[in-house]
């Protein structure tokens, strides 16, 4: 079946505040859409999707790695413009692009099955609509353990949420330039295997989606005490601009967000 779907929401592009804008001829993008991407970036697959206009997700049943790739296209083209997005027909892929349009404000105009494929047409709105701020505290350095938090911090910065994720315990070790996941207890010997499979999924390392999430704006903080227990040395640290700190600077952090969550 091929045309318009009937049941996509009109969203009023100019509705709600936000933080895009339109000035002087110039086209202003939302602060959490500035994705400065590399193919280290997005674990291999930057460019591979985007093609003038068209974001090919094919392959990938990871929602956020789709859209990432969206955000980035949007990122040059002018309110209005139109953007297709070409994913598996997969149900949990189809049910996130639709919340994320009505989330930000794009208008989803059109969905069309096309050659065993789904295409989803998405008008760019001329403001995002404001969005809660996000705390999130990370306690777990697991392959598993992670995909979670990084997962929900990475939708909430998708659709324009002022996103500060703080690392304790164990967990101070992701945020090292030699930090490896693995599966724990037995499973550890087969790390490399789920890792391939996160990878053709859609999953990218912790460190690819950490440089995703402060291209999108997130604020990464890693707590002081842990990283003296750990035997971690603020030079190994992979990214630029992590600030060390304990509970009192993230509860500040903690008090300005509407949305906490805490994983260990």
């Amino acid at each position: 079946m091929s045309g318009h779907d009937p049941s996509v929401e009109d969203s009023a592009a100019g509705s709600g505040p936000g933080r895009g804008r339109e000035t002087g001829g110039t086209h202003c993008v939302d602060s959490a859409l500035r994705c400065r991407l590399t193919a280290d970036d997005a674990g291999g697959r930057v460019g591979r999707g985007v093609d003038a206009g068209l974001v090919d997700g094919r392959g990938r049943s990871i929602s956020t790695a789709i859209l990432f790739e969206v955000a980035a296209a949007m990122r040059d083209v002018a309110a209005g413009a139109v953007i297709k997005v070409r994913t598996d027909p997969l149900s949990a892929v189809d049910s996130d692009i639709r919340a994320w349009c009505r989330t930000t404000g794009h208008e989803l105009v059109a969905v069309e099955e096309v050659a065993g494929a789904r295409e989803y047409a998405v008008r760019k709105a001329r403001e995002l609509r404001d969005q809660p701020g996000w705390a999130i505290v990370i306690s777990n350095p697991g392959l598993e353990e992670l995909l979670s938090p990084l997962g929900f911090a990475l939708a909430a910065a998708l659709a324009g949420s002022a996103v500060a994720i703080y690392f304790q315990g164990p967990a101070v070790r992701v945020l090292t330039r030699s930090f490896s996941e693995k599966l724990a207890g037995w499973q550890r010997p087969f790390s490399a295997f789920a890792r391939r499979g996160l990878d053709k999924a859609g999953h990218p390392p912790p460190h690819h989606k950490l440089r995703q999430l402060v291209d999108l704006g997130a604020r990464i903080y890693v707590c002081g005490p842990s990283m003296a227990h750990f035997k971690v040395a603020p030079d190994e640290l992979f990214l630029p601009g992590i600030e060390i700190a304990a509970y009192p600077t993230f509860v500040e952090q903690m008090n300005g967000a509407h949305v906490q969550v805490f994983l260990q």
